[in-house]
Parts: structure tokens; sequence; C-alpha cells
């Protein structure tokens, strides 16, 4: 059976768009000689889709999204993750379509409400299984939380089954995707069953999907992996005799290497996501700016991208030097704007609220600022994003300049 998991990056709130994307990933999956197609959790309209599933017009337009969907491509079994209102109820759904039709729909059982999850807000559980056949072969609905929190005997009422497919939008942390296989493996062993991971990509605000798709066989064996932080959809011959290990990394991402690459992507959706044209980054001189230009010289093209350096009498030479190479290695934009003669008006301005008192962090806090309003402009401008470069240390401690450091 030749399953394609479509491992791909849903537009929150974009319901069109996100379903025309699904309808033309499945034709081109149809015409490589698929049999299923897959789509991530809440496909159609993105997750976490929040607030907007409590609107009825919201969630009226993914169902409208799913019934033409169904016959844009009715040639092709098609699973797809998706809102659905019952009465005065809204679940997190996963249905399949074939032959133009909604042959039926899975209901998340299990609604994860903690950290970044607030799920029972919004959804009600399901309670009961989704099995569908093709070609002799039994095949499970399960999405995200319910491989993990439940038993499977329970979930599927102990009925056998020949594999199970889970739709995701399991977020990135550092060594997740390790955790993941781990827990599906234990998945295929209780169920003696092939187990098919899709998961989403793609970032969303705070939130990143890093991808990394897999199917393990129900010897709990790795038999394939989707790349990671990209979009993508494999196309494999899942359940057959002749299924091997295929394409898996020899050489997975290490920690450092994989969390480069989240912060890419995060910062890619966050720029296309919302619109933005162009970045602008304050460069100090020093390794956090450092980093963060780095980031986004690897991610955009070099003329959306301005570095802005700002210095005043207490700007060391040596950081104006190092600016200058970083910009001479990487080709960006580069600005250097003084900020001497605003700085010192600034103090003139105040010369009669501070008499008598003393040079102090006070001061040192007004260049912060007046760095902050010059990027704010820029960006304003320019339909620009200032890109923040403080650190994980100082939000951990909260030791920034408020309308400074903090934009």
């Amino acid at each position: 059976m030749k399953i394609a998991l479509a491992q791909i990056n849903s537009f929150v709130g974009d319901i069109e768009n996100n379903s025309n994307h699904i309808i033309k990933r499945a034709k081109e999956a149809s015409k490589k000689g698929a049999e299923l197609f897959i789509t991530p959790e809440l496909s159609i309209c993105g997750y976490p889709p929040e607030d907007l599933v409590l609107r009825k017009d919201f969630v009226d337009a993914c169902s409208k999204a799913l019934k033409k969907i169904a016959k844009a491509v009715p040639f092709i079994k098609v699973i797809v993750g998706h809102p659905l209102k019952k009465g005065s109820k809204i679940y997190n759904g996963a249905s399949l379509l074939f032959k133009g039709k909604i042959q039926g729909t899975y209901f998340k059982q299990t609604l994860p409400n903690y950290g970044v999850f607030d799920e029972n807000r919004y959804f009600e559980s399901g309670d009961k299984e989704f099995i569908f056949t093709h070609k002799g072969l039994k095949i499970a609905l399960l999405i995200c939380e319910d491989a993990w929190s439940i038993s499977p005997n329970k979930l599927l009422k102990k009925k056998l089954v020949d594999g199970i497919v889970v739709i995701n939008a399991s977020p990135y942390e550092i060594e997740k995707s390790d955790i993941r296989i781990k827990v599906i493996s234990k998945l295929a062993k209780e169920t003696k069953s092939t187990v098919i991971y899709l998961n989403a990509i793609g970032g969303q605000d705070e939130l990143i999907f890093d991808g990394g798709s897999f199917i393990i066989n129900k010897e709990a064996k790795l038999l394939h992996q989707l790349p990671f932080f990209k979009e993508e959809t494999a196309i494999i011959d899942v359940f057959s005799k002749t299924s091997t290990k295929n394409n898996i990394p020899k050489a997975p991402y290490s920690k450092e290497a994989h969390l480069y690459e989240a912060l890419k992507l995060a910062l890619k959706d966050y720029v296309i996501k919302n619109n933005f044209k162009n970045i602008f980054i304050g460069l100090s001189g020093g390794i956090d700016s450092a980093l963060v230009l780095a980031i986004a010289n690897d991610t955009f093209d070099k003329k959306n991208i301005t570095a802005v350096m700002m210095p005043s009498e207490f700007t060391a030479k040596l950081s104006i030097t190092e600016s200058r190479k970083m910009i001479k290695n990487t080709g960006v934009n580069y600005k250097e704007i003084d900020i001497q003669s605003i700085f010192k008006l600034f103090r003139k301005t105040m010369a009669k609220e501070f008499i008598n008192k003393p040079f102090d962090t006070t001061e040192e806090n007004l260049q912060a600022r007046i760095r902050g309003v010059l990027l704010m402009a820029l960006s304003n401008k320019f339909n620009g994003l200032v890109i923040s470069t403080s650190n994980k240390s100082e939000t951990a401690v909260g030791y920034t300049t408020l309308y400074g450091d903090m934009v």
C-alpha cells in the first residue's frame, strides 16, 4: 500500500490556501501511485487555531473546505485534520475522504492541557475509535496526544489492526524527536501494528513544528523518516512484504545543529506569515547580535536584511570594527547612525531634573532606548521587523532595558 505522508506547513486561519495546498499535493501524490494521502493535525486551519474555533463562521469555513477537498480528489483516499462542530460541541477531528465524500471522522480523545497546549478550552473529547479498511488491511486513526497518553487497548477497544495513522502538530523541543520514536515504538509493539507518524512543519508565533515524520513497523523498527524543518511529501510502500528500511538519516542533526535549524524556521515563518518584507538588527559587536545576524543571514536573502550600528562616545572601537567585519562576512545591508547628538540632547533636556545626580545606569539606558527608537522607526518606514538580540539569561533574570533592548 503506497501511502503519501504530506509533511506540510499550514498557515493558521488561511483556510482557502491551506485547502488548495492539500488538493495540489494530493493530486501530485495520486499521479505517483499513492493510494492514501495523509495530512497533519488541523491541517485545514493550521495549529493552534485557538479562539478562532469559537467563531461559527470559521468552523463552517473549515467544513466547507473539507467538502471541497473531497470533491477535488475523489480518486485517492485522503485523511485531513480539521475542527468540526456537532451540535454545541467542537471537536479536533480527522476525516477520511474518498469518492467525493466524507467516509467517516475520528475525534481526538486526549486533549492536552499543559505547557503550550490549551485544547480543553476549545474542544470536546471524542470517545470512539475509527478504523477503515483498504484492500483487506485494517487501519486505525489517532491524533497526536492519543498516542502518548492512553492505553492503545482502551483506544481501539482491543480490536486488532494492521496499521495506525497518527496525525500530529507536535512542537519542537530539544531531543523531542528521540522521545517521539520511543513512544511510537512502544505503541507499535503493544498493538503489533505498523505506525505511520505524520508531523506538521512550520513556525507559528512561539511554536515550532519540526516535521521529522516517520514509520515504525510492528517489530518497532524505524522504516522511514522524513527530513526535519522542511516541507516534503514522501510516498512509501507500507505493509508490503518487501518493505525495508528506507531513507533513514545516517547522521542525524547534532543537538546544536537541530536547535539552529529550529531557530531559522521560527524566524522565517514569523516574518513570512506576518507579511514583513525586511528585517532590522541592531549590532553591538558582541556575540548575541552576531548570532542573530548569522541566523538571519542563513534564512533570508541578504537584500532583505539591514544591520544597524549605532555608536556613541562610549562605544569601543573594537565594537565598531567587529560589526564591520560581520557585514563584510555576510554582505547584508549596513547602516551606521551616530546617536551622540541625540544622547546629548536627552541629557541637556534632563539636566535640570538630574542636577547634583551622578552619571549612572539611567544615562546608559537612555542610549539603549535611543537605539530602540531608531530601529523601530526604520522598521515602521520600510515594513520591517526588528529582531531582538537579547539572550535567554537576560530574559531569565529580567535583566534588560525596557523600551530599549526589548524591541
